[in-house]
């Protein structure tokens, strides 16, 4: 496993870092708490120190199982990234979406980072984790009715306190990073990258690299798209939210695995999966610091590990990069 720093900080993540939407079940068809469980662990022992959850995934559910996968750990031997600003319980600042939980019941979703929502969303957080300190704390998403300085200065005070040790962001264009960092030492953004989502190469990775931000690239395996396993006429789970999105409509399923059939002699040369391959490719791209892989089961958390210590030489990822360059998804 490789590990990086954020920023100037002192805070190190593994290259491939645990993404733990999944674990919580919400919108991924439910979970095993179990098998969650052995992922985590399993996937620390293979050099995974650093997970990232949310209370959002599972209202709360994910939290618990982070919690409970660490709870023998070492605690300053893995990292702990979790966000704040989407209430299910309160019906305040901006309606993101409605929905369902675990247990089929609905809920409305609200975007709000009020200082005194921060304040109780960090203490439920510390209770569900288990533990008396969040290595890196992150707004989940822009709120456009709660000004930037208000959560930022919330987020300050937790550090301050020694609940924190420092601060991050979500989903940030240019000009939400700019506003925060005038307020706090912003170290990071986490926003959604991969193979078939490049549009923070314009502007957000450039900003970064000046301005010395480190970035998490969420979903680079596009929620099981450049697996090479999904293909077209897939069925999804009732409750599955990839059914309705553009990627997974079955001209896409045809051209990604046209794609990924040709970087696939690469894949087999080096003994490893493509979704190995298409996670190597991620955490070698300019800007990028460390990938979030999400895995439903040890073997899954395993072999996104593994990934980090493929070895790629430069005209191996332009022959990647280039056969992407030809790629064109239909929306």
């Amino acid at each position: 496993m490789k590990y990086r720093k954020l920023n100037d900080s002192s805070l190190e993540l593994s290259a491939i870092t645990f993404g733990a939407w999944a674990a919580g079940g919400w919108m991924w068809g439910g979970t095993e708490r179990s098998k969650a469980i052995s992922a985590i662990r399993e996937s620390f022992d293979a050099g995974v120190t650093s997970i990232d959850t949310a209370p959002i995934y599972g209202q709360g559910l994910s939290e618990e199982i982070v919690g409970e996968a660490i709870k023998d750990l070492q605690r300053d031997k893995v990292q702990i990234l979790t966000k704040f600003g989407m209430r299910w319980d309160l019906a305040k600042g901006n309606l993101a979406m409605h929905s369902k939980d675990n247990h089929g019941n609905s809920i409305d979703i609200y975007k709000y980072a009020g200082k005194e929502s921060i304040v109780k969303e960090c203490e439920d957080s510390l209770r569900r984790l288990g533990t008396d300190y969040i290595d890196l704390y992150q707004i989940h998403w822009p709120d456009t009715t709660t000004p930037i300085q208000d959560s930022m200065e919330a987020v300050s005070r937790l550090i301050e306190q020694g609940k924190v040790r420092y601060a991050g962001v979500c989903n940030y264009n240019v000009a939400q990073l700019e506003e925060a960092s005038a307020y706090i030492d912003l170290v990071s953004n986490q926003v959604p990258y991969s193979m078939v989502r490049r549009d923070i190469e314009k502007e957000v990775i450039p900003y970064c690299l000046q301005n010395g931000k480190s970035i998490l690239a969420y979903s680079p395996l596009e929620r099981g798209l450049l697996t090479g396993k999904m293909k077209p006429g897939h069925a999804f789970e009732v409750d599955d939210h990839r059914a309705d999105i553009y990627f997974f409509k079955d001209v896409n399923l045809r051209k990604v695995n046209e794609f990924l059939q040709k970087i696939f002699p690469i894949a087999e040369d080096k003994n490893v999966s493509i979704s190995q391959l298409v996670l190597k490719w991620t955490i070698e791209r300019p800007g990028i610091t460390i990938a979030l892989a999400g895995a439903r089961n040890a073997q899954q958390a395993l072999s996104n590990a593994a990934a980090a210590d493929i070895r790629l030489n430069q005209e191996e990822i332009d022959m990647i990069t280039g056969h992407l360059n030809e790629l064109a998804l239909s929306k």
